[in-house]
């Protein structure tokens, strides 16, 4: 066992829940007692939270609450926050090397999936995850976004689809006691679409939905949504994914009760298209104008092939919700096929070689798969193998161990950094602005701003 008489000191890059969790992970573990532990995340946005605040759509509180239990391990001593901090910008493996006896990546995913179909490139088709980070208010993209259809298709039938689904079928009204930005409000206001149209190239069965996000679809008064009954279809290996999983059947059923209901009216609609496989975005002078689709069918396992029959919707836009996708880290192995960090059970990896010191956990380490709790499974995993290392006498060998020695180092580099304190400072100012207009919060955009927010003695007064 390695003996020493100081904490261990950990470093996490990113301080989303994965980044979170893995502190709590390692908070609780026996060598949280002794020999102790000193842990911080650094975190590229001024603010801490990642997926949770820049990625969860606004009209999600349930989720959102995740940040109570979040906040919770963020107080805890051993923890802190260095915010506004970019990994290979302002510090990079060898400052972290010089700090710490371990450093954990959790950068998560924040780009979008390439969909490889003819007329992906025209001007209307966008990456879900770009039109996310606008309605969410993500100071490192467009402050504008381009309402202007009436007719607008989403390719893809899990949650972030039906997120940008929901939200472009909603009205600016409903979104504005959320914590919207007054930027997407106002984007919000002249947002044309009557019809959206979510395209799933399989059946009930198949999609990905959680139950809750599906049903809630039906508590908007202008949402009427509308499931072909014809698309209720299973196969036997359909019939298998109901029986083993409760929320298989629930999503199925509640598609089957959109299907057979009388139409109520509402202005605004939002189609579930499934057996319906995008083939080609339709185009004219460089913009969308449509979408073609190839009916699949049920081939009895669960899977779908194709019937040669092709439909082309009217559609002045598009986007795709087919998945996340990580960006590479300077320094750092990166699989650009998976989009992950090779690790074997967390341990970073260069040719089959682990990266002596180097972990990572969350969606960078496996995906961007499942939902934000299952990170927790990756934390465990990822801390076990770190403390594995730590008592194997495997960890890195750092020349300066204090914790006060990388904040010097920020010092002295006149890099303005946030803190968790800095955090509360934040949060205060949101909420008060919210309060002037009777909402919870109103969430800041601008980067500098958030940084006078959060640290104000840290940036230069105009």
């Amino acid at each position: 066992m390695t003996e020493q008489n100081r904490p261990l000191r950990v470093a996490i890059v990113g301080a989303g829940p994965a980044g979170i969790y893995a502190a709590d992970a390692l908070m609780k573990s026996d060598e949280a007692k002794d020999p102790g532990v000193s842990i911080d995340l650094f975190e590229k946005m001024p603010a801490p939270f990642g997926l949770i605040r820049y990625g969860v759509a606004p009209d999600h509180p349930r989720i959102k609450g995740i940040i109570t239990a979040l906040h919770k391990v963020l107080d805890k001593p051993q923890v802190r926050l260095l915010g506004n901090l970019d990994f290979g910008k302002d510090f990079t493996l060898e400052d972290v090397r010089r700090h710490y006896d371990a450093v954990i990546f959790s950068t998560g995913a924040v780009a979008d999936r390439n969909l490889e179909i003819p007329g992906i490139d025209l001007e209307g088709s966008y990456g879900a995850a770009e039109f996310v980070a606008w309605y969410d208010g993500h100071p490192d993209f467009s402050r504008e976004w381009p309402l202007t259809e009436e007719k607008v298709a989403v390719l893809g039938v899990g949650n972030v689809g039906l997120d940008v689904a929901r939200v472009l079928a909603k009205t600016a009204d409903e979104l504005l006691p959320t914590e919207i930005p007054p930027n997407v409000y106002e984007g919000l206001k002249v947002n044309k679409a009557k019809e959206v149209h979510v395209f799933g190239r399989r059946g009930p069965a198949q999609v990905k939905f959680t139950p809750l996000e599906l049903k809630e679809l039906d508590h908007s008064q202008t949402i009427e949504v509308v499931v072909n009954p014809e698309d209720i279809e299973y196969d036997e290996g359909s019939a298998k994914a109901r029986r083993e999983s409760k929320i298989t059947d629930q999503v199925a059923t509640i598609l089957e009760n959109y299907a057979i209901r009388e139409p109520n009216n509402r202005p605004h609609k939002l189609f579930i298209h499934l057996f319906e496989s995008p083939v080609e975005i339709l185009g004219e002078n460089g913009k969308v104008t449509g979408l073609r689709t190839e009916r699949t069918e049920l081939d009895g396992t669960g899977n779908v092939r194709g019937t040669g029959k092709f439909t082309d919707w009217e559609i002045g836009s598009v986007y795709r919700a087919v998945g996340y996708l990580s960006n590479d880290l300077p320094e750092i192995p990166f699989d650009d096929q998976a989009g992950v960090i090779p690790n074997e059970a967390g341990r970073v990896v260069d040719a089959g070689q682990h990266i002596t010191g180097v972990y990572t956990t969350g969606w960078i380490k496996r995906g961007p798969v499942g939902l934000i709790g299952h990170t927790k499974g990756d934390a465990n995993e990822t801390i076990a193998c770190l403390l594995e290392d730590f008592h194997a006498g495997k960890l890195n060998a750092p020349s300066d161990p204090s914790t006060e020695g990388v904040t010097n180092w920020l010092d002295d580099h006149d890099t303005p950094y946030t803190t968790w304190d800095g955090w509360y400072r934040l949060d205060e100012h949101e909420r008060s602005l919210g309060e002037a207009e009777g909402r919870e919060r109103v969430k800041v955009v601008e980067r500098d701003d958030m940084l006078a927010a959060s640290e104000p003695g840290k940036v230069a007064q105009d």
